[in-house]
This record gives structure tokens, C-alpha cells and sequence, in this order.
């Protein structure tokens, strides 16, 4: 150290701090601005990219809502479809439980009238041979004139033997 104490030069000293605030001077003059103003580009840069970063998280997660809305809303609406189309089955089967039967009973009641029919159509073809039947005894019975009661239970039973009921 005492050697640099030794060697030390004012005016070396003063050339020196000359020159570097000569040098300061340049710096501020033209490099300070260029620099102050790059840095502060940059810094804009950097703050835009962020916000555009925040904005577009913003936006991410608006959209992530309305998509779990949409979603939400589908839900219903398919539940709400899917309910609508079990109304319309069970609907449906009632109809045509309710169609089925009543053409059951229209198909019962016709057979039953035809049953009618048909038993009516018989009591009078068998009336009609029990009439028919009477009036043949009736006339055999009054063509042969009996004369005793024996001979008339004779004919009658002969006639029921030769007479077959239908």
C-alpha cells in the first residue's frame, strides 16, 4: 500500500476523474436513454404478456362455467326426454291394454249374441218338430178310429218306438 501512496500522481488523478466523468457524460448522454427506454419496452412486454396470461385464465375458466352449464343443461334435457319417452311407453301399453280389452269384450259379447242366436234358431226347429211330431200322432191316432184304450197305449207306444228325436 505505501506504494501506491508513493507513485500517486494529482494531476494523473485529475486527468482520470476527468475522463471518467467525461465518459458518465457520453453514457447519460447517448446510451442511458437507449438502455432506460428497452428496459422499459421490456418491462411493458413482460407486464402485457402477464396480463394476457391472466385474461386468458379468466376467460379458460368462463368458459370451463358455461361449459359445465351446457353440460348441466344437457343433463336435463335428456332426463327430462328420457322421462317424456317412459310417459309415452307406459301411455302406450295402457292404450293398448285398454284397446285389447275392449275388443275382448265386443268379441264376447258377439259370441255370446251368436250363442243366443243359435239357441233361439235350435228352440225353434225344436218346436217346430215337436209340432210336426204331434200333428203325425194326431193323424194316425184319428185314421185308425180306436175303439178301446188298450189298442190306443199300443199305438202310441209303437209310434214313439218308430219316431227318433233329433
Amino acid at each position: 500500500m505505501d506504494k501506491l501512496l508513493n507513485d500517486f500522481s494529482p494531476g494523473l488523478f485529475v486527468v482520470q476523474t476527468i475522463l471518467l466523468l467525461l465518459l458518465i457524460f457520453i453514457m447519460v448522454k447517448f446510451a442511458w436513454k437507449p438502455i432506460l427506454n428497452s428496459l422499459n419496452e421490456r418491462e411493458e412486454g413482460i407486464q402485457g404478456a402477464l396480463d394476457a396470461a391472466e385474461s386468458a385464465k379468466r376467460e379458460m375458466e368462463n368458459l370451463q362455467a358455461d361449459n359445465q352449464k351446457l353440460l348441466q343443461e344437457a343433463r336435463l334435457e335428456r332426463e327430462a326426454m328420457l322421462k317424456e319417452a317412459r310417459e309415452m311407453k307406459a301411455q302406450m301399453i295402457t292404450d293398448a291394454e285398454t284397446q285389447a280389452q275392449a275388443q275382448a269384450n265386443k268379441m264376447i259379447e258377439q259370441a255370446q249374441l251368436a250363442i243366443d242366436n243359435e239357441k233361439k234358431t235350435a228352440m225353434a226347429e225344436l218346436k217346430n218338430q215337436v209340432a210336426n211330431l204331434s200333428v203325425e200322432i194326431a193323424e194316425k191316432v184319428v185314421r185308425q178310429e180306436l175303439s178301446n184304450k188298450d189298442k190306443q197305449l199300443e199305438l202310441v207306444e209303437s209310434m214313439l218306438n218308430e219316431t227318433k228325436l233329433n
